[in-house]
């Protein structure tokens, strides 16, 4: 029966453990290819194209994913720190 976990919560299965997955590397990615967007607006505006939005745009990548490099050092430290 379907509804069976709802109204009775005894017979639901148990929650999976969380799993610690290493952010690092998809934060480093992303930062990485918003540097590289960044490059690109700036070779282009040294073309003489008009690209001043994009590289704001680009350049705000480039700092979300430096402090998201940060915050998950701090994560990863002070989940060490507890572990302990």
């Amino acid at each position: 029966m379907k509804f069976a976990p709802i109204i009775n919560p005894d017979v639901r299965k148990p929650a999976p453990s969380a799993v610690r997955v290493d952010l690092r590397k998809v934060f480093l990615i992303g930062t990485g290819l918003w540097l590289l967007a960044t490059v690109v607006c700036l070779v282009l505006m040294a073309c003489g194209f008009a690209m001043t939005q994009l590289l704001i745009i680009c350049g705000s990548g480039v700092a979300a994913g430096l402090l998201m490099l940060l915050w998950e050092h701090f994560d990863r430290w002070n989940y060490r720190r507890l572990g302990e």
